[in-house]
C-alpha cells in the first residue's frame, strides 16, 4: 500500500475539496430560479403547483412571493428582488403594470376567476341575509381589504358604493393588508363579518361560514404575465402556459377557483 507524505496528502485533500466546491457551484448555477409574485389568495394552490412545474422542467426552481396585488406591483416597479412572473387578483393592477411598461399586453392571460363573499365566525348566530344588513348596529367591526392596494377591497368598495352602503360600512371597517388577513380577522372572531373570496373562505370551514355570495359588476378575473425585464424569459413563459394546462386547472379547481377564459383579455 502506497503512503502519501503529509505535504502530498494535504495537497491531494485540497484538490479534492476544490473539485467538490466546483461541482456544487456548477449544480447551483445550473438550477435556474423562477420567481413568481402572486396574489395572496393563490397561496395554497400555487404551493401545490410549484413542485409539479419543477418536475416537468428539471433544473428550474420556483420561488413564490405572495401578497396584496398592489403591494407586489410596487415591489416590481421599484426593481427590488427580481421577479419573472406576476399573477394579480384583478385587472386594474395588471393594467397599471402594463401602463408602466413592466409587462407586455400580448403576453397577458386570464387563467382563473373567483367570487366575492361575506363571511362570519362559525361561533356567531348573527348571520346577515343581505349586504345591507351589515349596516345594523349588531355588526360593529367588518374586515375589508384596503381598496388602495388589495383587489378584494376594491371589489367590495365597488359593490357597496353602487348600493349606497359604502359610507355606512366604512365607519366600521377594519382594514386588511391582504385578503388572507381579512380571513384571519374573521376566523379569530376579532370582527363580526368580513369580505373575502370564496376560495379563501373554503380554507377554514371550521372557523368561518359564508353568509352571503356577493355579485360583482365585473367578473373577478385573475391575469398572469411574464415580467418584461425577466432574465429567465423562457421559463416565465412556460409557467404562464402551464397555468392554462388541464393539469394546473385541475389543481386550481380543487381550491375553488373557476375558469374564465384562455385568450387575451
Amino acid at each position: 500500500m502506497k503512503h502519501l507524505s503529509p505535504p502530498r496528502f494535504a495537497a491531494r485533500l485540497r484538490h479534492g475539496l476544490v473539485l467538490a466546491l466546483l461541482t456544487v457551484a456548477m449544480a447551483s448555477a445550473h438550477a435556474a430560479e423562477l420567481t413568481v409574485s402572486a396574489a395572496a389568495s393563490l397561496t395554497n394552490a400555487f404551493k401545490d403547483l410549484g413542485p409539479i412545474f419543477e418536475a416537468a422542467n428539471p433544473g428550474t426552481k420556483v420561488l413564490f412571493n405572495f401578497g396584496a396585488s398592489g403591494a407586489l406591483l410596487q415591489q416590481i416597479a421599484k426593481g427590488g428582488a427580481p421577479v419573472d412572473v406576476f399573477a394579480s387578483a384583478d385587472q386594474e393592477t395588471m393594467d397599471q403594470a402594463q401602463s408602466q411598461g413592466l409587462v407586455q399586453a400580448a403576453q397577458r392571460r386570464d387563467f382563473v376567476s373567483n367570487t366575492l363573499v361575506v363571511i362570519v365566525p362559525t361561533t356567531t348566530g348573527n348571520l346577515p341575509k343581505a349586504v345591507s344588513d351589515l349596516t345594523d348596529a349588531s355588526y360593529r367591526r367588518i374586515a375589508v381589504g384596503l381598496p388602495a392596494s388589495v383587489p378584494v377591497g376594491r371589489y367590495t368598495k365597488g359593490v357597496l358604493e353602487s348600493a349606497g352602503l359604502w359610507t355606512a360600512i366604512e365607519t366600521k371597517m377594519v382594514g386588511a393588508n391582504t385578503v388572507r388577513q381579512a380571513l384571519d380577522y374573521v376566523a379569530r372572531a376579532e370582527v363580526d363579518a368580513g369580505f373575502v373570496y370564496s376560495t379563501d373562505a373554503a380554507l377554514m370551514p371550521d372557523k368561518v361560514k359564508v353568509a352571503i355570495t356577493v355579485p360583482t359588476h365585473k367578473p373577478i378575473m385573475y391575469p398572469v404575465v411574464p415580467i418584461a425585464a425577466s432574465t429567465n424569459a423562457a421559463a416565465a413563459t412556460k409557467f404562464v402556459e402551464f397555468l392554462l394546462s388541464p393539469q394546473a386547472q385541475a389543481v386550481l379547481a380543487k381550491y375553488g377557483f373557476g375558469k374564465y377564459g384562455f385568450g387575451k383579455p
